[in-house]
């Protein structure tokens, strides 16, 4: 039984060795030329993804580019119709004083319509007045404090009188009116 297992052993052997030595088989042509066939595809295919990246690149270059020049120009003329709107105003100021020389009541009657051409023009940009009335409650997210003073006239905590008019742009506070605060006539002493 041995002999036979060594035998088979043996042969198996052989076999193994002939395999080895044999000279593998050649590829088969067309599987070589279907590799080719996909090496030449897979180039075109990068080669158009390349060019698709390059493009997206200077596209998004162009953009950065010109996002920039619109903010400087926005930055650079952005106050252009306001300006355009104060210029009436001057105009009217100008033409107040040349007339000052011949009448004290007309340069009133030109700065009152020169102020209401003003504020016509900073409500047009949403520009709004803060000008709280005697005895309003004192609000310190429109109103700055510059003293308290005694009053018997307004509760304690309310507003006295409006020193400075404060002014709002489209609700967000340019500057907060200046008031005089009331307090109790008592805790003067």
């Amino acid at each position: 039984m041995e002999d036979s297992v060594s035998k088979k052993q043996a042969a198996h052997a052989e076999q193994a060795a002939e395999s080895a030595a044999a000279p593998p088989e050649p590829l088969a042509t067309d599987s070589t030329t279907e590799l080719k066939t996909a090496l030449t595809e897979a180039r075109g295919k990068a080669a158009q993804n390349w060019e698709g990246y390059v493009r997206a690149v200077a596209e998004l270059d162009n953009l950065r580019k010109r996002s920039q020049r619109d903010i400087e120009n926005a930055h650079k003329y952005g106050l252009e119709r306001f300006a355009q709107e104060l210029l009436p105003v001057k105009d009217s100021l100008e033409a107040g004083i040349a007339a000052a020389a011949s009448s004290a009541e007309g340069l009133r009657e030109g700065l009152d319509l020169t102020l209401k051409m003003l504020t016509t023009a900073l409500e047009r940009f949403g520009v709004s007045e803060v000008n709280p009335a005697k005895a309003a409650a004192f609000n310190p997210e429109l109103h700055e404090a510059m003293t308290m003073q005694p009053s018997t006239e307004a509760p304690p905590g309310s507003v006295l009188l409006t020193v400075q008019k404060g002014y709002l742009l489209n609700d967000r506070l340019l500057r907060p009116a200046r008031v005089i605060v009331a307090k109790s006539p008592d805790a003067a002493a």
